[in-house]
């Protein structure tokens, strides 16, 4: 729906709701502001920080990152809206998460109040009674469901770590190892946010790339991305002994033991992670299903961790692995030439697979757009919500 048709008569808009539900207007109002979506985020912690003053505290200096990370959550929420089986989990994780920055009820209403009214002021007159309705009903099931999950957790707010390893791997990726308080109970796939003492209040989601160990430690691998805050500042300026705080696990990647459906895997760059993790999984224990993996890179050098993946697949008979370069320099043939999404799609459609994608924002709509043209369904594809724009 464009924004023309969006700007209907009462009774239009009425006929809408009956026929599609308030889904329908809440994707169609956001249709309109979206084009403007740097604009809601600078309303929304202009009016937040107005009610309540000491919630800056919470956020760091610089504000980009907060921004952007929360219109992806918005963006997430919107298109899952209708979805509550597959909404609920995510939003439960949140609550969880939030338990970190010492939220309470009354920030969760001055976030509501906020967020309405920086929609509503950019929607301007696409801003009915209708869709303010629908959106206010939305926003009652998402804060409802956050503060449910918070308020049953009884676990940590956070963890403490220890740097106990820095190994930088070229200039622009480290991998690092942490030593925490006490182990955290997070599942080989799962994701968490760390806040490190170079940045203050920034907190950055890292995927460990390894499963749950007796001692706890976890190892990440990190690299510095253009305008990454975090990223850059792990990789340059992280030291052994350093303290980091580490939030709750999230995240939904998962593979089934036992189960009679194989699985396939494709990973970019550092997205290998959460993969890495759950192949260290499966080594232990009985029940594997066929795992096929392909990792990729513009480069051999972007494939940097394919010596260890390889020694895996020559242990596991279950566990076949494909290097993906888009640029061999090498000359040495021994992998598929092409962007992950053409080599995945060139080798079938995979309608028969669990898939799992893991990557850059980029990486993630490409691969996942066109597996969909190939005839893979979309129910079979999974992907963390937290790595989309």
């Amino acid at each position: 729906m464009t924004a023309e048709q969006l700007l209907t008569t009462e009774p239009e808009i009425a006929r809408q709701v009956e026929a599609d539900g308030p889904a329908a207007l809440i994707r169609s109002s956001f249709a309109v502001v979206a084009p403007r979506a740097d604009e809601i985020a600078r309303h929304f912690f202009a009016t937040l920080f107005g009610r309540l003053p000491e919630t800056r505290d919470l956020f760091p200096v610089n504000m980009e990152v907060q921004r952007s990370r929360l219109l992806r959550g918005l963006v997430h929420v919107v298109q899952m809206v209708d979805q509550p089986a597959a909404l609920l989990p995510f939003l439960e994780q949140l609550g969880r998460d939030h338990r970190k920055f010492g939220v309470v009820a009354e920030h969760y209403d001055a976030v509501g109040v906020a967020l309405l009214d920086a929609i509503a002021t950019i929607a301007g007159p696409a801003w009915t009674p209708e869709v303010e309705k629908a959106w206010t009903d939305a926003y009652a099931t998402v804060s409802g469901a956050m503060r449910t999950a918070a308020r049953a957790e009884r676990g940590p707010a956070t963890w403490l770590g220890r740097v106990a390893g820095h190994r930088r791997i070229g200039w622009d990726l480290a991998i690092v190892e942490v030593a925490v308080s006490e182990p955290i109970p997070y599942r080989a796939g799962q994701y968490v946010s760390v806040e490190t003492p170079q940045r203050p209040r920034l907190w950055r989601y890292l995927s460990p790339a390894n499963a749950p160990r007796d001692d706890g430690r976890l190892e990440f691998h990190v690299r510095a991305v253009p305008g990454g805050w975090v990223s850059r500042s792990i990789v340059a300026h992280s030291r052994v002994g350093d303290t980091w705080r580490i939030g709750p696990p999230m995240g939904r990647l998962h593979i089934a033991r036992n189960d009679s459906r194989n699985v396939l895997l494709v990973a970019g760059g550092t997205g290998l992670t959460p993969i890495r993790a759950m192949l260290d999984d499966l080594t232990y224990g009985e029940g594997q299903p066929r795992v096929q993996v392909f990792i990729g890179g513009r480069t051999w050098d972007d494939i940097y961790d394919f010596a260890h993946l390889r020694r895996l697949s020559y242990a596991n008979p279950w566990l076949d692995v494909i290097p993906v370069v888009e640029r061999d320099d090498t000359g040495d043939g021994g992998a598929e030439i092409g962007t992950l999404s053409d080599v995945v799609t060139r080798y079938g459609s995979w309608a028969d697979h669990d898939v799992t994608v893991c990557g850059s924002p980029a990486m993630i709509r490409s691969t996942v757009a066109q597996m969909l043209v190939a005839g893979t369904p979309l129910d079979r594809i999974s992907y963390d919500p937290f790595t989309l724009d």
